[in-house]
Order: C-alpha cells, then structure tokens, then sequence
C-alpha cells in the first residue's frame, strides 16, 4: 500500500534504518540523525533472493513495532520528491514486504518532522516475527543467497553502523552469536 502524499510540505524527509542510512542512492538537501518512536530494526524480514533461497531463507532488515529506532533522516527538495518516491517505491515495494508509511521523527536537533518510511507488514509471507539474538544468528549463518552470504550482509551492516556512531545492542548480539557459531565450524 502506497502512502498518498498529496498534502505533504514540498519537501519531504525519508528515514532510513539500514542501507538507506549509507546508501541512499537519491539527491537530499539535508541529512541528520533521527529517532523513530514505536520502531525497532530488526532482522525480521525472510530474504529468499538476495542472502537466502526458498530452502533456506536469510534474514533482512525491516522496521518492526516495539522500541524506538535511531537511523538517518534526509530532506528532499520538493522538486525531487516525486522522483525520489518513484525510486523508493522500485527499491523497497518490490514483494511489498514493506509498507510505506507517514512516520513522526525527532530529529538530532531537537525537531519533529514527518517522514516517509518503510515498515514491515507483520502479515507477509517473508515476516519471520520477533526472533531471539540466537534464533537470527543460527539463521543468519547459514543462508546465502545471489548477492552472497547473509554473514556478509549482517557483519556489513554493523560496520555501517559503528562507523556512524550507532549502537543496535541486539544486531550486535546476533553478530557475536554468528562469530560464535563460524568459530565452530
């Protein structure tokens, strides 16, 4: 389900929690640190392409219920906007495992803005539901997909966001359990 966006400011702000945050592929006139309340990131999204097959699924990000989400805002200029939607809409509705969504943010300095997201849509064939650190981990070790290991993909992920300065203490624990569990083999 499309968002109507009719009505939204000639700018609009886009969150990103995952590879949006570092690789937005899009033109912004501003980015800043965001919080997103009533969202957590996690790996609760059944990758059967990409870090997974049908057989043996990986695991992805997605933006689920619960907690709160610290990730990247970024601010289209309004004559972008349709153009960064269209691009968005290619990138995250491909299955329409996500849902585009109107989020409220505060961002680094203090302001509320809202922003265009991409949730998880709990009632998806690909949602994997809210697992255990161990649960993802013993997953996330074992898949690989067309774009390659899903280890590559998680480990990849938490580079990205040590660089940046932002801590996901579970995505961290999934990575520890992954280590663990390839120290194994």
């Amino acid at each position: 389900m499309m968002t109507d966006m009719r009505g939204i400011s000639d700018d609009i702000w886009v969150f990103g929690y995952g590879s949006l945050m570092w690789n937005p592929g899009f033109a912004f006139v501003e980015q800043t640190r965001a919080r997103v309340f009533g969202y957590r990131r996690a790996l609760c999204v059944r990758s059967q392409v990409h870090r997974g097959t049908a057989d043996r699924p990986g695991l992805v990000l997605g933006l689920d219920r619960g907690g709160s989400c610290l990730g990247m805002a970024f601010r289209i200029a309004g004559g972008d906007r349709e153009a960064v939607i269209a691009y968005l809409r290619e990138r995250e509705l491909v299955t329409h495992v996500y849902k585009e969504r109107l989020v409220p943010l505060r961002l680094a300095d203090g302001r509320t803005v809202t922003a265009l997201a991409y949730v998880i849509d709990r009632a998806h064939l690909q949602y994997a539901g809210a697992l255990q650190a161990d649960e993802a981990a013993l997953i996330v070790a074992q898949a690989r997909g067309r774009s390659g290991e899903n280890v590559d993909y998680v480990m990849n992920t938490l580079d990205h966001l040590r660089a940046m300065g932002i801590r996901d203490h579970w995505l961290e624990e999934v990575g520890r359990g992954v280590q663990t569990l390839l120290a194994k083999r």
